[in-house]
């Protein structure tokens, strides 16, 4: 979602004249489009500021996207930041930038109440993606409010962009010769549950696979407990859904994903990964485990372990817990000592590593669609990366034997 709003911002730019270089060179104007889902991403976010600076110290450095919604004043008390712009304001980036180059405004932080935003406003016309695979924001924002999350407060409550327009922007995609599509959101499968027509994700992707010249279309993130029969049925039957779902999981204890208030069981999670394999054994499922939860016991790691060795993943990410401003997990004790959750996180990746090969070795000898990438590289429907021995060129979709 995030590289979509790049896009976004950098259409804006290049609209306007400007002209767009790699990072470490030097530039005027450096918009940071920053991440707040753990500490480590407002690490991260911070130390590109930091380079930013350096390269040019007279450049006006922008810091926007969800760390800058969530702690504006944190980011606005760096000398190296002469701009914050919240979520709620980057569609103004460029009028912001040209206005503080002009001495016109004397403000610096530019933030609004998230929770009063009603529409997708970042869905104009996107001109300029860095992928081969277009990234379309559907749907922003989230209902759910799990204990740990800050990103409903970086992005607000779910708003969804109407069918009509995301068909007309797929419409447009398609026209210009793109081949597979990346339907993006805070939280996918919550699509439509602000329209008051009924219209949800499953009618979303009826109206998607009718358009032709899309060879077919990857989904991000979803939650199990929002995925109904006719939305599963749809997704493991038809062609063009690519066979790839990422469905976090946060962790195989019940206990601990109550606490988390995740709106499902272990149970549940395994009836709805193990039915997607079943149906379409080349399906690819990633998920999401936070290790070292607030009063996650030996006993409930361990559950995690077990339950994650079952099912037939691809590939997971790892994320070590870290307390966000304004969740109710953060106020949760005891904590986890950082060293037992280092531990954990290192246990995890040992079976995500073996997750990954074992996907593998079950793909190989299997002929899969994939899209040739710009460096010569094929991304199967099943997300794995591998060499291009063909002579199609980037962006087209060809037949690999794994």
């Amino acid at each position: 979602m995030n590289q979509f709003d790049t896009d976004f911002i950098r259409t804006k730019f290049l609209l306007k004249g400007y002209k767009e270089v790699e990072f470490p060179e030097r530039a005027d104007i450096y918009i940071i489009n920053t991440c707040t889902v753990t500490k480590g991403a407002d690490r991260d976010s911070r130390k590109y500021i930091y380079k930013a600076k350096r390269i040019n110290p007279e450049a006006v450095v922008v810091a926007t996207g969800c760390y800058a919604q969530v702690s504006p004043q944190e980011l606005a008390s760096l000398p190296e930041v002469d701009l914050v712009v919240g979520n709620t304001h980057k569609r103004e980036i460029l009028k912001l930038v040209e206005e503080y180059l002009e001495r016109k405004n004397p403000g610096k932080v530019f933030v609004g109440e998230i929770f009063r935003q009603g529409e997708v406003k970042n869905f104009d016309l996107v001109v300029s993606f860095e992928h081969t695979r277009p990234f379309l924001k559907v749907q922003e924002g989230c209902n759910s409010f799990c204990t740990f999350c800050v990103i409903p407060y970086a992005r607000g409550k779910v708003r969804s962009v109407p069918l009509p327009k995301v068909v007309e922007a797929v419409k447009r995609l398609a026209d210009q010769g793109y081949k597979e599509i990346v339907l993006t959101g805070t939280q996918l499968s919550q699509y439509g549950w602000d329209l008051k027509d009924g219209t949800n994700l499953l009618k979303l992707l009826e109206e998607l696979i009718k358009i032709d010249g899309v060879e077919y279309y990857r989904l991000s993130s979803m939650s199990v407990a929002e995925i109904d029969k006719n939305l599963l049925d749809l997704i493991t039957s038809s062609p063009k859904i690519a066979p790839h779902f990422h469905l976090s999981l946060q962790s195989g204890s019940d206990r601990i994903l109550q606490l988390m208030k995740r709106n499902y069981t272990t149970e549940q999670y395994a009836r709805i990964v193990n039915e997607i394999v079943s149906r379409r054994p080349i399906t690819a499922i990633g998920t999401d485990v936070i290790a070292g939860f607030p009063t996650e016991t030996e006993k409930d790691f361990s559950e995690t372990l077990e339950f994650i060795k079952k099912l037939p993943l691809a590939y997971m990410h790892i994320f070590p817990y870290s307390d966000r401003p304004f969740t109710k997990a953060s106020q949760l004790k005891p904590k986890v000592p950082p060293k037992v959750i280092k531990e954990r996180v290192n246990l995890l990746k040992e079976l995500d590593k073996e997750k990954r090969k074992l996907f593998r070795e079950k793909m190989r000898g299997k002929t899969v669609r994939g899209l040739v990438l710009k460096n010569s590289q094929i991304l199967t429907e099943n997300y794995l990366t591998v060499e291009n021995t063909t002579d199609a060129k980037e962006g087209q979709i060809v037949k690999v034997k794994l």
